[in-house]
């Protein structure tokens, strides 16, 4: 299939001619074999073809029938009755056309998505008009989200829903509407970039991880059909069209054979002991297993489903089930899964045979069972293509938080014994909220800093600048609309009291373009959390740095649940470093805090110095952004110049000083330190909610 885009001819990159990725392969060809799977999560590093093979995937679905004029695509042959643009006729005139693939942009609005008013003809026309937006152009198709970590939660959680459901439903500007919307969903992301929260990769019913080939044939190959589809994309196509005809051929013969297929009690009682064995929450883990089971049986061409459709569909569905608290690192623990797939298929196993044992029987109760977990013949899926292999790369756990260390700036040989091992960290606490206390304008959507936002609280009315945001606001319209009607008349403008505005609207007041009002909301914005910790030999006391770990793991965890980007510097012997730059990967900020090492002597002017210039970086990559400096210090300073010094550098930054000061004289440097910054000062033991202290503003 050809995609055609503005008159341009687009010829895809085949899907068989992608190589390697045997469980991202299958994974697809299994969403678009049952697309009540739940869609499909990639994750990988940058340049491992994930936008490639997804958008190649829309080649191989079967075209589809469609209602002409229908601009929710109707099935002519089962038109959907409660469709806007209904009802649809039984002999209505009809066409086919290729399955769609829709790509969502990361700056997708809402009433991009799931559609809005047509404001114009609303106003013109004074008639509701409905908008359809990207989920009913994506009915019976392909949508696809590139970078879906980045996209806001609540997009996210309207495409699951969607996707889950099988509808849409619109409530928004004075519409109410219900229109189908199946497709294949198919999200892709780079886990440098930060993680989902676990809730919403929970709802993608398959999760994949890919990585860039190890062996040096494959990387080889790759990158000579790479060249080969630039230098002539249809004469390469054509040398894998057989492949590709085989494939669609394929999918069309499963998708007929999936309502056929059966699901055996003993297999469901299968399903239902892995997901025990591996402890997942809730439910959805068995149901999309089943379904994924299912779909393996008719990709197969079986009728039943057996025991490797089973283990199969749970490499698939299960691994990413089991992150328990949100920084937790990501991974897909294969050894825990084959631990609960033999634990399962001990316990088959030992049902089988009490269910073939029957009163009268001549098994000797004191003969000794077989071994649990079976011996070679017990199967399990091999290196065909029945199911997906062992992750290589990408799977596992990771390394535990110890073997990840960040390079130790050089001491000055005090303090080095405290430097041998790292502090431990305590459990996190809810923290107070710290945020900017000068509106926002513009910044990026989340819950920590007040701002005007899209979405909030309405405050006022503007004229637009540029294209209208959202929906307009109505009585600001009319308004202004009544007043341009007097100016043309000859007169001061007509009466805009709330009688003259009904009796406007009543009678279909023509609203011109330059009358729209946009409502101003007041919301909250997402910041960047730059971390300053005090690493040197005065924070050295175990008992003492495992708080101040303490505090700065609940501040991370606060700055994940704000969608905020975090970024940390530590200071330690001669020179500052920066140990995480700025990201929205809060895993690896929890891995690098606990890492952190203590000792030497404490350049607190180095580590602002390095903040003042990571700020200004990032401003320059980022201005929407605003940054919210958190300084961990006990305020003293021992080498370099007087912190005090830098503070220029930093005047119009945001900052909070979090006093680590302890014992019973304190010299109250941090105090200092916070009064040239113009900071919020933050005793350490106010920083939890329900601290005995309280945050007071430095004097």
């Amino acid at each position: 299939m050809d995609t055609r885009t503005e008159g341009i001819r687009v010829t895809p990159y085949p899907f068989s001619a992608v190589v390697g990725l045997a469980d991202l392969r299958l994974a697809l060809l299994l969403t678009a074999v049952s697309p009540a799977v739940g869609g499909v999560l990639v994750r990988g590093e940058k340049g491992t073809a994930k936008s490639t093979i997804v958008r190649a995937l829309a080649a191989l679905l079967p075209d589809v029938a469609v209602v002409r004029g229908c601009r929710f695509a109707c099935d002519p042959a089962a038109p959907d009755p409660a469709c806007p643009d209904g009802p649809h006729a039984p002999d209505s005139p009809h066409f086919r056309r290729p399955a769609t693939l829709v790509e969502l942009p990361v700056g997708a609005t809402e009433d991009r998505v799931v559609g809005t008013l047509d404001i114009q003809r609303a106003l013109a026309d004074g008639v509701k008009a409905y908008e359809p937006g990207l989920l009913a152009a994506a009915h019976r198709g392909v949508l696809y989200v590139d970078e879906v970590n980045l996209l806001p939660d609540h997009l996210v959680d309207l495409l699951l829903d969607a996707a889950a459901m099988g509808r849409a439903h619109v409530e928004r500007d004075g519409v109410s509407v219900k229109h189908a919307a199946r497709f294949l969903l198919v999200g892709t992301m780079n886990p440098e970039e930060g993680e989902p929260r676990p809730q919403l990769v929970d709802r993608f019913g398959l999760v994949v991880t890919v990585a860039a080939p190890r062996d040096a044939t494959d990387r080889a190959e790759v990158v000579r059909r790479r060249l080969a589809y630039e230098a002539d994309p249809d004469g390469f196509a054509a040398r894998f069209e057989g492949d590709e005809r085989e494939l669609a051929a394929r999918i069309a013969a499963a998708r007929e054979r999936l309502p056929h297929v059966a699901l055996p009690d003993h297999e469901l009682d299968r399903i239902a002991r892995v997901c025990l064995a591996y402890g997942v929450d809730g439910m959805r883990a068995d149901i999309v297993v089943a379904r994924c089971a299912v779909a393996l049986a008719a990709w197969h061409g079986r009728d039943v489903v057996t025991a490797d459709d089973v283990r199969d569909a749970a490499r698939l569905a299960l691994p990413h089930r089991r992150r328990k608290d949100p920084l937790d690192p990501p991974g897909t623990d294969e050894e825990k899964l084959d631990e609960a797939l033999a634990e399962a298929e001990a316990q088959q196993q030992e049902a089988d045979r009490a269910a073939q044992q029957q009163p009268g029987d001549d098994t000797d109760p004191d003969d000794d069972p077989p071994p649990p977990g079976g011996g070679p013949g017990d199967g399990g899926p091999g290196p065909d293509d029945r199911g997906p292999a062992p992750q290589q790369n990408g799977g596992g756990t990771g390394p535990a938080p110890q073997q990840e260390q960040a390079p130790n700036p050089p001491g000055d040989g005090q303090g080095q014994t405290a430097a041998a091992a790292a502090a431990p960290t305590g459990a996190a606490y809810r923290t107070r909220n710290l945020s900017i206390a000068r509106r926002g304008t513009g910044g990026h959507t989340g819950k920590r800093s007040p701002a005007y936002a899209r979405r909030g609280r309405v405050v006022g009315s503007r004229v637009p600048q540029g294209k209208l945001a959202g929906a307009p606001h109505l009585p600001a319209t009319l308004r202004a609309a009544l007043h341009r009607r007097g100016t043309q008349q000859g007169g001061a403008g007509s009466d805009l009291g709330g009688g003259a505005m009904a009796r406007a609207a009543g009678r279909g007041q023509t609203v011109h373009p330059r009358d729209l009002r946009e409502a101003v909301h007041v919301g909250r914005e997402a910041n960047l959390v730059l971390f300053v910790v005090d690493a040197s030999g005065s924070m050295a006391a175990r008992k003492r740095m495992t708080i101040v770990k303490t505090a700065v793991l609940s501040l991370l965890r606060d700055a994940y649940q704000r969608r905020d980007r975090i970024g940390m510097i530590t200071f330690r012997g001669h020179e500052a470093e920066q140990v995480l730059p700025p990201t929205s990967s809060h895993e690896v900020g929890v891995m690098r805090l606990a890492s952190l090492r203590t000792g030497g002597r404490t350049p607190l002017a180095a580590g602002l110095r390095t903040a003042a210039a990571t700020i200004a970086t990032e401003r320059r990559r980022d201005p929407r952004r605003r940054p919210l400096l958190i300084v961990v210090t006990d305020g003293r300073a021992t080498s370099g110049p007087d912190p005090v010094t830098v503070a220029p550098a930093l005047a119009g930054v945001s900052t909070v000083v979090v006093d680590c000061e302890s014992g019973p004289i304190r010299l109250n440097l941090a105090g200092r330190l916070a009064s040239a910054l113009g900071a919020d000062l933050m005793p350490l033991d106010a920083l939890e909610v329900n601290g005995a202290a309280t945050p007071r503003r430095a004097a």
